[in-house]
């Protein structure tokens, strides 16, 4: 027993290991739904089979633990396969996190755009300029940007590159603004940058307001799904409980009990959700 113990956490801990030190490989031209997620976090250095790694890491860890609490091998296929689920959540979650801070960065850009544009300075010359004065989350792509403007001198290439690196509905729309606006030129660029700012500001307050009105609904989702799992592992401390639970009965209940919190869990879910922003660039 001891040595299937510690051959499965060495199993998991190594698997998650290569999840986290794993190098990318070249991108394809369509990119997977687990590379869109990826990049949607920022997670530069993970792949999709690093991920699917960690998943499973987790997974053959998580299962021999609920295994070892409460002695119940339909528990522990449970947990097993929820918690295989546990690394795309902190993803997501991290998605999330950067789009917000994203979208609350891009009206003080444009702003910056604006005040450089009438301070004389040329459209790239100011969006260049964003790689040291801009916002923080900003920065680092506006870095890649002049460094792409400088090595090719095409505006438009730089910008590709932007959009490539951000991948956000926000910055799609930013993005082609500018080229439009380097485009047509003009002494209303200054004007078309104000326009944008409260347009895009706008747009973040009304979309901030709606998801902090909206997140009781995942708060209650996530209690209400967490609760009942939480009651069996109090009755697992009693020895009746578990020989009641290790019976077909018993597992049948545990498997449909499962099945039925997942259903639940992703039905609020979906009610408490924004839509995506569609994305302009690909």
């Amino acid at each position: 027993m001891g040595i299937v113990v510690g051959l499965l956490a060495g199993v998991g801990l190594l698997l998650v290991l290569l999840g986290l030190t794993s190098q990318p490989k070249a991108r394809s031209r369509r990119p997977s739904r687990l590379r869109r997620l990826i990049d949607g976090a920022g997670v530069e250095r993970m792949t999709p089979g690093a991920l699917v790694g960690a998943c499973c890491g987790v997974a053959l860890v998580g299962g021999f633990i609920a295994l070892v609490i409460t002695g119940l091998p339909a528990a522990a296929v449970i947990a097993a396969l929820v918690l295989a689920y546990a690394p795309v959540l902190v993803l997501r979650r991290r998605a999330r996190q950067r789009a917000k801070a994203l979208r609350s960065g891009w009206p003080d850009a444009v702003d910056l755009l604006s005040s450089a544009v009438k301070a004389g300075l040329s459209l790239p010359e100011a969006v260049v300029d964003l790689s040291t004065r801009g916002p923080a989350p900003l920065r680092p792509a506006f870095a890649r940007f002049a460094s792409e403007y400088r090595a090719t001198g095409s505006f438009d290439q730089a910008l590709a590159v932007l959009s490539s690196l951000l991948r956000d509905p926000v910055a799609d729309r930013v993005i082609l603004a500018l080229a439009t606006a380097r485009e047509v030129g003009g002494t209303d660029l200054g004007k078309v940058l104000a326009t944008l700012s409260d347009f895009v500001r706008q747009d973040a307050r009304s979309r901030g307001d709606i998801e902090a009105r909206q997140s009781w609904t995942v708060n209650a989702a996530r209690v209400a799904v967490a609760a009942p799992w939480i009651t069996l592992l109090l009755l697992c401390t009693r020895p009746e409980a578990v020989a009641a639970y290790r019976t077909t009965a018993g597992t049948a209940i545990l498997l449909a009990a499962a099945v039925l919190s997942i259903i639940a869990y992703r039905v609020m879910i979906a009610f408490g959700r924004l839509p995506d922003e569609p994305r302009v660039m690909r």
